[in-house]
């Protein structure tokens, strides 16, 4: 029988034994110990700090999509998250990336009309989006049989409408490589997911080099700005929530309120309102 105390105390453990710089988190003030704070980590996995909180102290059991995203957020390794899984009780995952959007994901998509919002699976695939973010048209269409995974655009070069500072690529460009990294480790059995790593791995140097350096991610957020065919060149936020059911990540594009750039989004000629 699963012990959440237990359970708790490895969670607790090993957030404080991960730097802040290990999975990107920066400049966040002084500190009294090295390790993650719990907000911070909570941010990361997509969960409440609250709910953190009692999990540590072992008066909450994480679902299975809940451990999966807290080990997906550390960074851990395949025997690190397979140990945390005997812990909870639960049998690691071995088996096919979820493509499919969970309930919770498809009311998101359904309900959020007009802000444009995709989501993704681990392998940061698109699964799923609303009627503003298909009005967006980000990227150049493409016949490829990758044409809807985003570090392919990325780093083969079909991401063509949108541009980004050298700086926010080159962190969006690690962001990317460590997610395909620790989803290889959540999915190791997969197929699709090894081979796509191995594409990619011989189709960009960059990514090549990347993956050989393992690195670690930063808070899935970025700035972008996106020439479209009608709009012209818009700035927007795109912020990433993870939602564990599934293990997808949604992307919500915003731009400044009131600024030209919230006029064009909202615009209801091209939005469909």
């Amino acid at each position: 029988m699963p012990d959440a105390s237990t359970l708790g105390m490895a969670l607790r453990e090993r957030r404080e034994r991960t730097r802040p710089e290990q999975v990107g988190v920066v400049g966040h003030g002084r500190r009294r110990t090295g390790g993650l704070r719990r907000e911070e980590l909570a941010e990361l996995a997509g969960v409440s700090t609250d709910h953190l909180k009692r999990m540590e102290q072992g008066r909450r059991h994480p679902s299975p999509g809940v451990l999966n995203a807290l080990a997906r957020a550390l960074r851990v390794s395949r025997a690190e998250y397979e140990h945390l899984c005997t812990l909870a009780g639960y049998a690691p995952v071995e088996g096919q990336v979820p493509r499919r959007l969970s309930p919770g994901a498809r009311r998101l998509v359904e309900r959020v009309e007009s802000t444009p919002v995709c989501v993704l699976d681990a392998t940061w695939t698109v699964v799923g989006w609303n009627q503003a973010w298909e009005t967006l048209a980000c990227g150049v269409p493409s016949l490829h049989p990758r044409e809807g995974n985003i570090p392919w655009r990325v780093f083969v070069g079909q991401d063509g409408r949108v541009m980004r500072s050298p700086g926010d690529h080159a962190r969006f460009q690690r962001l990317l490589v460590a997610e395909l990294r620790a989803a290889s480790t959540r999915y190791p059995a997969d197929d699709d997911l090894a081979s796509l790593t191995a594409e990619l791995q011989r189709a960009s140097a960059v990514f090549a080099e990347l993956w050989a350096s393992t690195p670690t991610a930063g808070q899935h957020d970025s700035r972008m700005l996106l020439q479209h065919e009608d709009l012209g060149q818009i700035a927007l936020d795109c912020d990433t929530v993870h939602i564990p059911d599934g293990d997808l990540r949604a992307v919500v594009f915003t731009a400044d309120p009131g600024s030209v750039d919230a006029d064009a989004v909202a615009d209801d000629e091209h939005f469909g309102r």
